[in-house]
């Protein structure tokens, strides 16, 4: 079961920081010239597309992070450990992966989006499930063809995530980084 989860993890782990590279990249002031919303600031109804907060910024920043945690994973193959947890052939791979797993999760946090805006909750409002596994799906959607998980691998990552992903959001809450606690 352990081998189960920590090959589950380290799969998504590029779409985990991928998903708080926005944040990361806000706080740091970088990319400001990107900092401009998807949407255009256009709206369907009264509502924005996307919101103001889905910006450029983030999936540039979404990129960046997915493929350097690739990178890492790539080096990191050098070691017994790491080799024998890895489902991408990060040897040959970890470029495109990195990439796609990066831009897979901030896609699917911008459809998530898209939807909560259609039902009128307001953005950085909590949507339970859908807020944890919408980059995950993503992820999944944009990885699927280069990885082909088992189930049981897509199952253990979204169980992981809906444990994972809140607590990230507390400790970045509590660390000043997002200003609210979901």
């Amino acid at each position: 079961m352990w081998l189960l989860v920590f090959k589950s993890f380290y799969l998504i782990l590029p779409a985990y920081l991928a998903n708080m590279a926005p944040v990361i990249f806000d706080k740091l002031g970088w990319f400001r010239s990107l900092a401009r919303p998807v949407d255009g600031g256009r709206k369907i109804g009264r509502d924005f597309v996307f919101g103001r907060s889905k910006t450029w910024r983030g999936f540039v920043a979404g990129a960046i992070f997915g493929l350097v945690v690739s990178f890492i994973q790539y080096l990191l193959t050098v070691n017994d450990f790491f080799a024998s947890i890895s489902l991408v052939d990060y040897q040959k791979d970890f470029l495109i992966f990195g990439v796609w797993a990066g831009l897979g999760a901030i896609s699917g946090d911008l459809v998530k989006s898209f939807f909560k805006r259609r039902i009128s909750i307001k953005s950085g409002r909590s949507w339970p499930i859908f807020d944890q596994l919408d980059f995950i799906a993503g992820f999944f959607l944009f990885t699927y063809w280069l990885v082909k998980p088992d189930w049981e691998i897509i199952i253990a990552v979204c169980l992981l995530t809906l444990v994972l992903h809140p607590l990230t959001n507390v400790v970045s809450y509590f660390l000043g980084m997002k200003k609210v606690w979901w």
